[in-house]
């Protein structure tokens, strides 16, 4: 059985970076959640047309860079089908790594996340050799030891097109020499296959990710509902570290735990969840402030029930928020 961590023990992982911030997976995202406290910074990784593992949240870039407004890559527009979902837009796939380093990013939530847009074109799409010399440069000054938590995007349909993920990113890992069991990484995906098959290629932690709804694309199992069961969850445990699951997964509607965390201890796993966002529009009706969708909530209570759950990390798009909910809850157990 796996006890819960302690307080000082949980993990706080920059969903994107720094995301509620600065536009989503770029440097400064990634920096900004460094300098908030994050343990890990965390990477989506798609792969250009010479198979080069960049971060964007997916491999169509219409919504987070300004591809759009290039007319040397009108032709490129594409609709393409990825895990049962038809697409219309600029994959990269279809564009070299020098071709994606002439874009330069931009909020992909701007009804949101308006103060954001001011950075739009700032900055560019970061590979993911990028993500870890920065990592390993701000833990050389910082003298803490800041993560990555990369995600396999799609790995199916990637493996599908001649561009898988996993060689290249087991190789980025090497060179770094982060492919132990104890290197400050998470590998995750919500495709199952890809995960049993890294089990016996890498010793770095597996993360299972899973969602309320639906199954892994790749139809590794069912469902993610009987993935979440006991049985599941066993499973599970013989080949990943930890699972990543939905908030409401952890702490239901009324925000009173479930039993996933419980299970998951039982059955050795740690436990994940994603995503805590502060604006009233990601946030269960319970920690709601007013009717703006924009408006900043009371994530911290969310995060609260969070770790009340007993839960051993978590993905927050506001790091300093999650490290400033962790601490106090340190505080707290130290009085007590």
């Amino acid at each position: 059985m796996q006890a819960a961590s302690a307080p000082r023990d949980v993990i706080v992982i920059g969903h994107r970076g720094a995301s509620g911030e600065r536009p989503e997976h770029t440097l400064a995202a990634y920096d900004l959640a460094i300098e908030q406290g994050a343990d890990f910074i965390e990477p989506d990784l798609v792969p250009t047309r010479d198979g080069v593992l960049v971060a964007r949240h997916e491999n169509n870039i219409t919504d987070t860079t300004d591809v759009a407004d290039r007319p040397e890559f009108a032709s490129r527009k594409a609709t393409k089908t990825i895990d049962g979902s038809k697409q219309t837009g600029w994959f990269t796939e279809d564009l070299t790594l020098a071709e994606l380093k002439t874009l330069r990013a931009k909020e992909r939530l701007p009804m949101l996340r308006p103060d954001n847009r001011a950075y739009d074109g700032k900055f560019d799409v970061p590979t993911l050799a990028e993500v870890i010399a920065l990592a390993k440069q701000r833990s050389a000054e910082t003298g803490r030891t800041i993560g990555i938590y990369p995600e396999t995007k799609h790995p199916t349909y990637f493996a599908s097109i001649g561009l898988p993920l996993e060689p290249a990113l087991l190789a980025a890992l090497r060179e770094a020499g982060w492919d132990s069991a104890d290197a400050p990484v998470f590998i995750q995906s919500f495709e199952v296959d890809n995960l049993k098959a890294l089990a016996g290629q890498t010793r770095v932690p597996l993360i299972q990710l899973m969602a309320q709804d639906g199954a892994p694309a790749d139809g590794g199992a069912a469902s993610y509902a009987a993935m979440a069961t006991p049985e599941g969850l066993r499973a599970i445990a013989s080949y990943a570290f930890g699972v990543g699951p939905n908030t409401a997964m952890v702490t239901g509607s009324g925000g009173k735990p479930t039993p996933l965390v419980g299970d998951a201890h039982a059955a050795g796993l740690k436990v994940h969840p994603w995503t805590l966002r502060a604006e009233n529009y990601f946030l269960p009706m319970r920690h709601k402030s007013g009717i703006d969708p924009r408006a900043k909530g009371r994530m911290a209570d969310e995060i609260a029930e969070q770790l009340a759950a007993g839960v051993d990390g978590f993905f927050t798009d506001f790091p300093y928020a999650g490290v400033q909910a962790r601490d106090a809850m340190v505080r707290r157990s130290t009085a007590e």
